[in-house]
């Protein structure tokens, strides 16, 4: 008592600001749920823009498009990584020109490597990062003893695409914390 001034209920708040500290199991898992969501809508718009850079991709390169959420920190990432499991290997068949036309004249005459081929074939979605890759960081100009190859001028995509996404991600996951921290202090 200072001066007549009686202070009750302290021990009440008290108890409530620590159930809002980020130590405390409930809260942790609220905000892990709210970065987790967060970065896959991320993903999902990293998605739709190496859709928009793979014009024709029938076997679903951009599914090699990864986040994760970290467990120790709050934090996550987006990346185009190798993944350390290799998905299940497809039969997929690439449609070849000559045989929609037979009586057509021309074509590549470059034989291919059928084992090669086989297995270049077989990766589909998560297995085709290395395409995303080539798309984002380009290539040297390759040749081979057939003639020159060419080569892919680099675009940094991913860069640029996931580094606004993960801005956005940041600001939603600042908004969501913040509305949360409010809604369980007005509960107090």
């Amino acid at each position: 008592m200072a001066d007549g001034i009686f202070v009750t209920g302290v021990e009440h708040y008290k108890e409530a600001l620590a159930k809002l500290q980020t130590d405390n199991p409930k809260t942790k898992q609220e905000m892990q749920r709210i970065i987790r969501n967060a970065i896959g809508r991320a993903r999902r718009n990293v998605i739709r823009d190496a859709q928009g850079v793979l014009e024709n991709d029938p076997r679903q390169a951009y599914k090699a498009v990864r986040n994760s959420v970290y467990k120790q920190v709050f934090g996550g990432q987006i990346n185009i990584l190798p993944s350390r499991k290799r998905g299940a290997p497809t039969s997929y068949v690439r449609p070849r020109k000559l045989d929609a036309t037979p009586h057509q004249r021309g074509g590549n005459r470059r034989p291919r490597v059928v084992e090669d081929a086989m297995r270049i074939d077989s990766y589909h979605g998560v297995d085709r990062g290395f395409i995303l890759r080539f798309q984002n960081a380009g290539t040297v100009e390759r040749e081979s003893r057939y003639g020159k190859r060419g080569s892919l001028r680099p675009r940094n995509w991913f860069g640029i695409s996931s580094a606004y996404q993960m801005d956005a991600a940041a600001d939603e996951v600042a908004q969501e914390i913040e509305n949360m921290l409010q809604q369980e202090f007005h509960q107090i």
